[in-house]
């Protein structure tokens, strides 16, 4: 039922921007004003309510790696029992 809307909505003559716009509200999540608003200590929670859902996570001995964006620019942020403990980014503007 709601991908059948998504689908007329997408096929009216305001779909195309509408979907443009919501995209570019995404993107705008990896900036360098979101990464300045991250702290450690934070929850993971926290991040994801400031930069969305990561790329990808992984994690190895107690430590969980997320990253947000890619290889041309991002943000790392490393989480130790639930909390911010490192972060770096690269190429943000």
């Amino acid at each position: 039922m709601i991908r059948n809307r998504l689908l007329r909505a997408l096929g009216s003559p305001f779909g195309p921007p509408v979907l443009a716009v919501l995209l570019l509200g995404c993107a705008d999540k990896l900036s360098l004003d979101n990464y300045n608003r991250l702290k450690v200590g934070q929850s993971y929670d926290e991040v994801k309510l400031i930069l969305g859902d990561p790329a990808r996570c992984d994690e190895m001995i107690g430590v969980r790696s997320c990253v947000w964006g890619g290889d041309e620019r991002g943000i790392k942020v490393a989480f130790m029992g639930g909390q911010v403990a490192l972060l770096s980014a690269h190429n943000l503007k």
